[in-house]
């Protein structure tokens, strides 16, 4: 068995050398080991997480949830990945759960690995059926680190490698006008995460979201719904665009539909759509998307996650979270402004762009994972595992209670700390 000291340098000379660097600076170094349910510990032992993060969805049912594990140790008796290239019974079996899931005629799943390949794959599937190349997106939205994901992120996801692609364009979110401003007559689709977690959890008003829907009809281009981290119950709907009685041309999923265990993600789009498949159904591949063993799982995760019980669930935890968190705000005031929140989807906004990273700290520090939102640093994102119950729900509130005290603590800190500097220096500008 390797110390945690040698899996550090093993990380660092083989992986990343800058990533176990930015841990150390900040006394945060954890190499994850055991994990179950909504906790995570450090290799060791002794450090203990509630995941607040979920890795954005991707533990919606928590760590090795037993129905998932068990679930994918009977498949891996009978299944592999299979071949994308032949007719699969489980991807068809899959794909008619999520259709049946799904309002209108979104009836089509083509699957891939990630959200990023799913976005990919969606924004293609856009340019090939309207025969136009511009897809619009949101300053400060996020879908993914990959080919024509990347172009629809902000320049600091792309710059380092490079320019972004020809006829993408950004609008501004929850500005109507900003998107009618972009759209022209070459307009395949707009695409924006029905709420933007990277952005820090805006949630829309209903208005601008049926405002969006009305003017991709009437423009004729193709609404791309971003559900990787909303759907699948996250908001207390199945699919958080439910909230705004719309329905979508095109939606992407990723993340949750693996269960924790199992990577898979789909792109679901309108049946007239499948068209572009028609002359050539082998146009589009992914050797590992929708693998039998995924579509196992990711069946399995749906029958969970749309159940009434589930999502009834995730409706009192959040209704318990809004009082709980409402009572610190009235305690801290001057450090915690707001809670965002539609269900379990949630965000800590803090009174600065520090706010974020510090309560990352401190949070840590008191035992819970939650990371910034990094397009708007003031806010943290708080996602518990949808499973959490109401014991864990109070558990999670007394340790955000520390986490706030100690915020204030390092702020006091920082101002004696300034006010010191500022004395000394006006002390030798006088002896100059």
């Amino acid at each position: 068995m390797e110390t945690k000291k040698q899996l550090i340098e093993g990380f660092e000379n083989h992986v990343s050398s800058a990533k176990p660097k930015f841990y150390k600076k900040h006394n945060m170094e954890f190499v994850m080991g055991w994990r179950n349910n909504i906790r995570f510990k450090d290799v060791e032992g002794e450090k203990e997480l509630i995941n607040m993060h979920c890795n954005g969805g991707v533990y919606n049912l928590g760590h090795r949830n037993p129905i998932i594990v068990e679930t994918l140790a009977k498949a891996l008796e009978k299944f592999d990945i299979g071949n994308g290239h032949l007719i699969s019974s489980e991807r068809a079996k899959t794909a008619k759960l999520l259709s049946q899931l799904m309002p209108g005629d979104l009836d089509y799943t083509i699957f891939g690995v990630s959200g990023g390949e799913a976005v990919d794959t969606a924004i293609k599937i856009a340019r090939g059926y309207t025969k136009k190349e511009k897809i619009i997106s949101i300053v400060g939205g996020y879908h993914g680190h990959t080919g024509y994901a990347l172009s629809t992120g902000d320049e600091k996801y792309r710059k380092p490698f490079g320019d972004k692609l020809p006829n993408f364009e950004q609008c501004v979110y929850g500005d109507i006008k900003s998107m009618e401003n972009a759209i022209d007559n070459q307009t395949a689709a707009v695409i924006l995460e029905t709420i933007p977690a990277t952005l820090g959890i805006p949630v829309p008003e209903y208005d601008y979201m049926q405002a969006v829907r009305k003017l991709c009809t009437q423009k004729n281009i193709l609404l791309i719904s971003d559900e990787v981290q909303s759907g699948l119950g996250r908001t207390g709907k199945l699919w958080a665009f439910e909230h705004y009685d719309i329905i979508p041309d095109i939606v992407v999923l990723g993340k949750g539909l693996s269960g924790g265990v199992y990577p898979i993600s789909a792109t679901v789009i309108r049946k007239p759509i499948e068209v572009v498949f028609h002359e050539d159904p082998f146009v589009h591949v992914s050797t590992f998307g929708g693998s039998e063993l995924g579509s196992v799982v990711m069946s399995k995760v749906l029958e969970i996650s749309s159940s009434a019980e589930f999502l009834d669930n995730v409706n009192k935890m959040a209704d318990i979270f809004k009082i709980e968190v409402e009572k610190l705000k009235l305690k801290y005031p001057k450090t915690l402004i707001n809670l965002r929140q539609i269900g379990l989807m949630m965000g800590l906004e803090f009174d600065s762009d520090i706010g974020g990273p510090l309560f990352s700290k401190t949070a840590y520090d008191n035992g819970m994972f939650s990371v910034f939102s990094y397009n708007k640093p003031s806010v943290s994102q708080f996602l518990p595992p949808l499973i959490i119950n109401e014991e864990q729900v109070h558990e999670v509130i007394e340790r955000l209670d520390k986490a706030l005290e100690d915020m204030e603590k390092l702020k006091m800190l920082a101002k004696a700390k300034n006010f010191v500097d500022g004395v000394s220096n006006k002390v030798k500008n006088i002896f100059k």
